[in-house]
């Protein structure tokens, strides 16, 4: 795989220069590979939110540079290039409270309507990207705010996704969802994933909700990377994780404390099928106590 995102030496710093400065970004260097699902993790006040907002121009970095395909989205004036808007799409945390348009079909309009595009391929985006989330075309005409709250979320999300971009990312896009709501918004980007082939980045507090997701998981902590590797990499250092502050999966807790009292098992398992595995492969060594 080639690299579409990349930041070198990126740091963000709040209220610089008062007694309230505070480094949010400390010399961030990371590599995000074109088609990838990558899990963003790591407590409040991490960094995690602060990172995203720099994919796409939100924020100006204080140091470092950030690089799609290669070249800086900053130019030698200052300014973030207006594709790069477009071809990074950002779904904010709670992004149903960001709806205002009259219709569903308008509210989704939007994104592709600021690209200049013609009607008929706004009109053809709007009804894919429908499809895409899980809402049936006949609902177009309605005003968004007469939906669920679970529907207003899909079609926020319809209104990125139907500017096409090559990267999706999603900050907390479960956030206030019941379990039931949690399952069909990420089956809902894992299918988008697989659809598109577009990279995407998925913001989270809990790790149990994205490791089966993820290709790789960010783990942030205090301004920096801590591990970014595969979910299995990331969970052999469980302990290190819970240092910090994290949570990890319940399975991996179960496997961790197998370890802690003996047992010679692989205590990076994450799902029920790796752990039965893993304890089947300690039967077979004889291993334990």
């Amino acid at each position: 795989m080639s690299t579409i995102l990349e930041t070198r030496g990126l740091t963000h710093i709040y209220g610089a220069g008062t007694p309230f400065e505070r480094k949010a970004l400390d010399s961030v260097d990371l590599r995000i590979e074109k088609g990838e699902i990558l899990g963003v993790i790591g407590h409040t006040g991490s960094g995690k939110s602060t990172l995203i907002q720099h994919f796409n121009g939100l924020l100006k970095p204080d140091a470092g540079e950030v690089l799609l395909d290669g070249r800086s989205i900053w130019n030698e004036k200052g300014k973030c290039a207006r594709e790069t808007r477009f071809r990074v799409g950002l779904v904010f945390q709670y992004p149903e409270y960001q709806l205002f348009e009259e219709t569903i079909a308008k509210d989704i309009a939007y994104g592709p309507a600021n690209m200049k595009l013609p009607q008929d391929e706004i009109d053809e985006r709007v009804r894919d990207s429908m499809r895409a989330v899980g809402l049936d075309e006949s609902l177009a005409g309605q005003s968004p705010f007469a939906l669920s709250g679970g529907q207003k979320r899909r079609v926020a999300i319809a209104g990125v996704i139907a500017m096409r971009p090559d990267v999706l990312v999603l900050d907390e896009p479960t956030a206030g969802l019941d379990p039931a709501g949690r399952d069909e918004i990420l089956e809902l980007v894992k299918r988008y994933h697989d659809e598109s082939g577009a990279t995407v980045l998925i913001v989270s507090h809990s790790m149990e909700d994205i490791a089966k997701l993820a290709d790789r998981l960010l783990v942030m902590n205090q301004a920096k990377i801590l591990f970014c590797d595969t979910p299995r990499e990331v969970f052999s250092h469980a302990e290190e994780i819970i240092a910090a502050g994290l949570d990890i999966p319940m399975i991996t807790k179960v496997m961790l404390e197998l370890k802690n009292r003996g047992f010679a098992v692989d205590a990076s398992a994450f799902t029920v099928e790796q752990a039965m595995q893993a304890i089947r492969a300690c039967k077979t060594k004889g291993g334990g106590r």
